[in-house]
Formats: structure tokens, sequence, C-alpha cells
């Protein structure tokens, strides 16, 4: 079997396999070599472009595809979309229920690629052809708060362990099984690897293994998971392809060095994961159960608002319980009250006279935010818009237009999110501030405070959609 592997280089890894041909001149007895840099066509590629359309295998996951709020989004979704621009073609996306019907589709030709979170692994390696390394992640054995607590492999003997059949995770503990011999486990394919975390979460299982971005999304949807330890070193996540779509894994290598290049994977994995890290246990727990008891009384106000200004209700709500967790009477030290801790000089200029009135308050902080996005350059396109208006309504939407200059002359791009997060915290540095327009601000309390509530709305549409 030739090799197929990306790995290694950084992020794009190993070119691939090169087309060579041996041709033998008699003139002179001179044996001659040539190599081609270009693959000769292939059929999935030649199909793709006689039909107009790139069939994408998938899955439905909050780390790959997904039907939220405002559409259908997702890692997985978002970078196919854009190969399928780069083809100049459409993309359709057909779903399997798991990772193994997945594999098992791309082999029998069902699909032109498989983007579903895939683990380039040596197994897999054998049977399909893999693009570049987007995201590299870890095996992780989750089990539940007040139960079993594994320290290593040896302590998962006697415990009810399933994963996901046919996954990376079945080739790993297979690997495991010739050191650890009493080392059991179970496997299913009726359930995916998002529904064992619930499983555990329930307590109907011990424990299971997923890979630390599942995990990562997934914990504070149950923030009672825990992670045990790393099952595996860290593994790349790629592509696959079937073993004869050659030209076609190197149309993807193509357009993968210019979307790695121009920044627009760094951008996805901000977007994506960018908040994920804030998991704090206690705050979470605190977060979902207001969710059910305190929310409702405010519901119909955050969704009245959000209609008015343009906005997801679930935003407005996430940025509310940021701001005062949706208590109506908050102060905080510095005088700013009520549901969405209005100033007493912004709310006099929304026409707010009483802050602890919670429906005029969400209101005029809708308005407040609408007004801040409004002054946010047309060139900055959404989500990041509006995460923008986050940190102005925080920090003031000066010193964050101050912080789209001065990300301009550090090279960086301020219509994304992932290059102004990383200047903000500038503006409390003299050598930066000091140049600035408006000066000193606490920039690193703005970046802070946008991925809080981005991570609050994620839970919230979580728990709107009914699946967590």
């Amino acid at each position: 079997m030739p090799a197929r592997a990306d790995f290694g280089g950084g992020i794009m890894g190993f070119s691939g396999k090169w087309v060579c041909a041996l041709v033998v001149a008699t003139v002179a007895g001179l044996t001659v070599t040539a190599c081609s840099k270009d693959p000769p066509s292939d059929p999935v590629l030649s199909r793709i472009r006689s039909k107009g359309e790139l069939v994408v295998l998938t899955r439905n996951a909050p780390t790959t595809y997904y039907e939220g709020t405002d559409g259908l989004a997702g890692m997985e979704y978002d970078m196919a979309e854009a190969f399928g621009k780069y083809l100049g073609v459409k993309v359709h996306f057909e779903l399997r229920d798991s990772v193994a019907g997945i594999l098992d589709s791309l082999a029998k030709g069902e699909g032109d690629l498989a983007a579903a979170g895939l683990t380039h692994t040596i197994g897999r390696a054998g049977k399909f052809r893999f693009g570049p390394t987007y995201q590299q992640v870890r095996q992780q054995v989750v089990c539940r708060r007040g139960g079993p607590r594994p320290k290593s492999v040896a302590d998962l003997v006697g415990l009810r362990l399933t994963v996901a059949g046919d996954s990376s995770y079945v080739e790993r503990l297979k690997s495991l099984k010739a050191k650890y011999p009493k080392l059991h486990w179970k496997t299913t394919t009726d359930d995916d690897t998002e529904e064992l975390m619930e499983q555990v979460w329930k307590r109907k299982i011990d424990c299971t293994v997923a890979d630390s971005n599942i995990v990562a999304i997934n914990r504070r949807y149950y923030p009672a998971l825990v992670v045990a330890f790393d099952l595996a070193p860290p593994q790349p996540l790629a592509w696959a392809f079937p073993d004869n779509a050659v030209a076609l894994q190197k149309k993807v290598r193509e357009w993968f060095r210019h979307f790695h290049k121009d920044g627009r994977l760094d951008a996805l994995k901000q977007r994506y994961y960018g908040y994920v890290k804030i998991f704090d246990y206690v705050d979470t727990r605190a977060y979902v159960r207001r969710i059910k008891h305190v929310l409702p009384r405010y519901e119909k106000v955050f969704k009245r608002a959000a209609k008015r200004n343009g906005f997801n209700w679930t935003l407005l709500a996430a940025q509310s319980y940021q701001e005062s967790h949706w208590n109506p009477r908050a102060r905080s030290p510095t005088g700013v009250r009520g549901m969405m801790m209005l100033t007493r000089p912004t709310a006099k200029a929304l026409g707010l006279r009483n802050r602890l009135n919670p429906v005029k308050s969400i209101q005029a902080g809708a308005r407040y935010l609408a007004r801040l996005r409004g002054r946010v350059p047309d060139s900055c396109a959404q989500p990041v818009r509006t995460w923008v208006a986050l940190a102005g309504y925080t920090l003031g939407m000066a010193h964050v237009l101050d912080a789209r200059v001065l990300a301009r002359k550090l090279g960086k791009d301020p219509d994304r999110w992932g290059d102004l997060a990383q200047v903000l915290p500038l503006l409390s540095e003299k050598r930066y501030y000091h140049h600035l327009d408006h000066g000193y601000a606490r920039g690193r309390e703005a970046v802070r405070y946008v991925n809080r509530v981005r991570y609050y709305q994620d839970i919230l549409r979580r728990k709107v959609d009914g699946s967590g």
C-alpha cells in the first residue's frame, strides 16, 4: 500500500506520493527517469466536476455539523463549504449516525470525502487517503464526579467502559490490551461519542473515551463530567478520501495551503473553540440551574428586545447573565446597575429612568448593543461584528476602535476576532496606549467578557435545542 500520510512538516504535513514514470530510451543506451508532481485525474474529482456537486459525508454533532438557531454551522461544515467554493461546486452533506457508518459509506463510494472529525490512524491509512492535518486532539477517558476516578489504564480494569464501535478509541484500546490483558470494554454502533458522554453523566456507564475537542464542547452541557486521564498522545484530525481519489487529495492540499496561510483556519478555531477553556464546574452548574428556574421569567422580554434590534435572543440572555446573573437589582462597585448593568450616563442617553426595571433594562441594553454594532466598520462580518460590539459594551467602543488601529499597525487583521483578541490586552501597556487616541484601557477584560458571553450563549443554545 503506497504512503498516503500527511504527517510532519508543520500543519500541512507530508505532501503525499508523487507519480513517477520510468522511461527507458534505447538511443545511446540511456535510462531516463521522469517524475511529475501532477497526478493523473481520478474518477472522484471527474464526477464532482461533471455534476457540479461535492458530496461530503459527516455526522450531526457540535464539533462537526449541526443546525443551530442561526442556521447550519460547525467547523467541518464551514471548511467543506470553503473548499466547495474553491472548486466552484455546490456542497451536499450526507449525514451518517456514526464514524463507522461514515467510513463504510466512503468505502462504498457514497461520498467524495469524509469530514467528520476523523483521526488519521495507521489502521485507517491502509484503507483511505487523508488530507492535511487541521487539528490535533488527545483521546481522553471521561468519567463522572462522584463515580470511579481512574488514574491510569490499569484502573480501568473492572469498570463499565463503553466506546463507539469502529472508532480510533477501539484501535487504541486493542493496542493497550497486550499490556493489560484484563482490560475489557464494550462497543456500540447505536450511540455516538456524545451520547456515550451523556450516559456517563446519567451514571448508566462508568466511563467512555472521547477526543479532547469533543470533551471540551460537551462538558459544558454536562458539567459533572471529568477527564480522568489521556489515553493516547496527540493525534491528527484530517479529511478522508476514497483510495482512488488521487487528484482530489491533491486539490484539497492545494486549497488548504491558502486556507491556512490566509488565517481562515485560525479564525474557525477561534469561532468554535476560542471560549471553551473557560469551563468552571461550579459556575456552569449554577448557570444551568438558573436557565431552568430564573430565565423563564424574562425569556419573552429577551426575545422581543432581540427581534427589535436584530440579535439572537440567546445572545442577549447570555450577555445579561454575564452582567448580572439575571438579577434585576444587581449593583457593581463602579455604580452600574440592573439586568444589563448600564451606567447612569448611558441609561440617560437611552431614555432609561429606572435601571432596576428588568424589562426596561433589557430593552435599553439591546438598543445600546445595536448602536455599538452600528459603529463597527462594514468590513467586519458576522459573527465577529457582534463580538466586537460586545467588547465595546464593556470597554467602550472608542478603545475597541483604537485596538483596530493598533492591529493594523502590528500587521494583524482587525476584522478577525482572533487577531483583535491578541491586540486588546496591549491597550494596558504604555508603549502601545501612549500612541493611541483614547489611551489606557483594560483590554484583557474585554476579551474575557466576550468569551464568557459566547460560552454562556453556547450552553443556552444547547438547552433551547433540547439536546442538553
